[in-house]
């Protein structure tokens, strides 16, 4: 079996958990930031194509103590890289540190790269390492002396999902945009809004999820790279991940901007995800925009901060209150950096939730409707 360490932003945590549940995974531990999971070698290819809240996965090579210097030296030394890495290949190494006597990032990631030239030393016998190959990233993860040693077979981060020409000011990162719709109420056969749409990350999320569509089926992956995974595995798994996608599945799915650009952002990232026939984009203000009160979901991130430029954010929260004052079955979901939301907004929060937007806390805020009608 293989150690994997799926890391993910702070709130996140339990959708990546539940997807794995879903995905038939069980033998794996949930902590803070990250989920520790065992599964096979070729799963790697898996869990970066699917999982639509997770930040990266790592492959652990070797845990151990480290209390000096010297001791994280001989114990990556101790590794035989050779089995993971060419002569040519580009490795780079990232650290972190989390209460333990080592704690220069620096040192820690000099002396690591030091350690993993020597253990290649024995096997290619030279002693330049020219890192003109496919690139390789090792990260060195100590926390409170406990030292983790692994490979990101990820490469970029899985928020970058290959579909995004151009965003807007503080965009939502595309796996933070798939967690809200994961957390709200929204299925295929509901009617899904956002008034203020930007680039569009939050309906394109939704829409792929609703067909089914892998969420790094449009990139590529360090680990494609790597000499000791087989490419078949990758092959199968994205014939498996094409195979799967729903094209029956009828979407109602509708954005509007003020912005122009914004649109045609939108409307561009859309064709590029593979949902450009799926949702309507307008470019309209949401005053506007005529809604019936039919158990819609708005999914919005309004803007707030560096994003408020045409307009300010009691105007803005104003707007919202005046088209769902009657709309009393909607759910509506709204993140959000202003700590002060709720009490400008006239409905009973149902919820609230704190999340991150890349490095930036950010609250989630749930407005639950009535439920539909059994019919």
């Amino acid at each position: 079996m293989t150690k994997f360490i799926i890391t993910t932003s702070f709130g996140l945590e339990s959708l990546v958990k539940w997807q794995l549940k879903d995905m038939g995974y069980d033998d794996f531990i949930v902590e803070d930031g990250k989920i520790i999971l065992n599964a096979a070698l070729e799963d790697v290819c898996k869990l970066n194509l699917y999982l639509r809240e997770a930040d990266r996965v790592f492959l652990q090579i070797k845990s151990f103590k480290a209390l000096d210097f010297d001791e994280l030296f001989e114990n990556v030394k101790a590794i035989d890289f050779a089995d993971f890495l060419d002569k040519d290949d580009n490795f780079i190494v990232n650290a972190r540190s989390y209460k333990s006597k080592l704690f220069s990032i620096r040192t820690i990631q000099s002396v690591t790269e030091k350690a993993i030239v020597e253990s290649l030393k024995r096997k290619y016998k030279i002693n330049l390492f020219k890192k003109s190959g496919p690139r390789v990233l090792f990260e060195i993860m100590i926390d409170k002396d406990m030292v983790s040693l692994a490979i990101d077979t990820s490469g970029d981060g899985l928020h970058k999902r290959g579909y995004r020409e151009g965003t807007v000011k503080a965009p939502l990162r595309e796996n933070l945009a798939a967690g809200l719709v994961d957390l709200s109420f929204y299925k295929a056969d509901r009617f899904l809004f956002d008034g203020f749409c930007g680039s569009g990350t939050i309906l394109i999320e939704a829409a792929r999820k609703a067909r089914n569509i892998a969420s790094g089926l449009d990139r590529s992956f360090d680990f494609e790279n790597f000499k000791f995974i087989d490419p078949k595995f990758m092959k199968e798994a994205k014939k498996e991940a094409l195979e799967a996608i729903d094209y029956k599945a009828k979407l109602n799915i509708l954005g509007s901007d003020i912005s122009g650009k914004a649109i045609s952002l939108a409307k561009q990232n859309a064709i590029n995800a593979g949902v450009g026939e799926d949702i309507s984009f307008i470019t309209r203000d949401i005053k506007n925009v005529a809604l019936k009160d039919d158990y819609g979901i708005m999914i919005s991130n309004p803007p707030y901060g560096e994003r408020l430029s045409l307009m300010d954010t009691k105007e803005i929260y104003q707007k919202i209150n005046d088209e769902f004052s009657n709309l009393k079955t909607w759910s509506l979901y709204f993140i959000t950096s202003d700590e002060k939301f709720d009490k400008t907004f006239k409905r009973k929060l149902s919820k609230k939730r704190k999340l991150y937007n890349g490095g930036q806390k950010v609250d989630f805020y749930q407005y639950f409707g009535e439920k539909p009608k059994v019919k």
